[in-house]
């Protein structure tokens, strides 16, 4: 971290914090500040910038971190459902922020409706750190994506609420020590 990659290729990112689609030549300049939820947040000339996992090569960043997802899927293979759900969304983080989620307080519910068993639908409602974050619609975006990997998951509707209004109270314990609050 905190040195300077030219891409190799050409990638789609998402500007951050207002949440538009760029395109970022090959060649440019960036240096990765944030590797979490499997995306990666980068600096460029231009300001803050979220690459994709699937554009890491052009990053010149290995992917191939088998074990540590046959480790995860073996912790899980006895989860319930729901708790499956949370484990996805602890996944997913805000790009300017290095703690996920549901550490940061930002999911308020988390329903999942099993009258069929074989098709369960997900009901998440989530506010994000500040109203005008152009980001909220790509983090909730990401949410659902990670939700709808589950087996048995026929529906994930991840719902941007602003009542109540999002605190630094709502941080978890393990969230505030991520960011030095404790």
């Amino acid at each position: 971290m905190n040195e300077e990659i030219a891409l190799a290729r050409e990638v789609q990112a998402i500007q951050i914090p207002s949440g538009d689609s760029i395109t970022l030549p090959a060649g440019t300049p960036v240096v990765i500040t944030q590797t979490l939820g499997g995306t990666y947040t980068v600096a460029t000339s231009a300001g803050l910038a979220r690459i994709s996992s699937n554009d890491a090569d052009a990053l010149g960043v290995d992917e191939a971190d088998k074990e540590k997802k046959a480790e995860e899927a073996e912790k899980l293979a006895n989860a319930t459902l729901e708790e499956q759900v949370w484990h996805q969304l602890k996944q997913v983080y805000d790009p300017e922020i290095p703690v996920d989620i549901v550490n940061l307080g930002l999911v308020y519910d988390c329903s999942l409706d099993e009258t069929d068993p074989e098709n369960v639908k997900v009901a998440v409602k989530m506010t994000l750190t500040a109203p005008g974050c152009g980001m909220g619609p790509v983090i909730a975006a990401d949410a659902q994506a990670r939700i709808m990997t589950l087996d048995n998951i026929e529906e994930a509707n991840v719902e941007l609420v602003w009542d109540p209004a999002w605190n630094q109270d709502m941080i978890s314990d393990e969230g505030k020590m991520k960011l030095g609050m404790m």
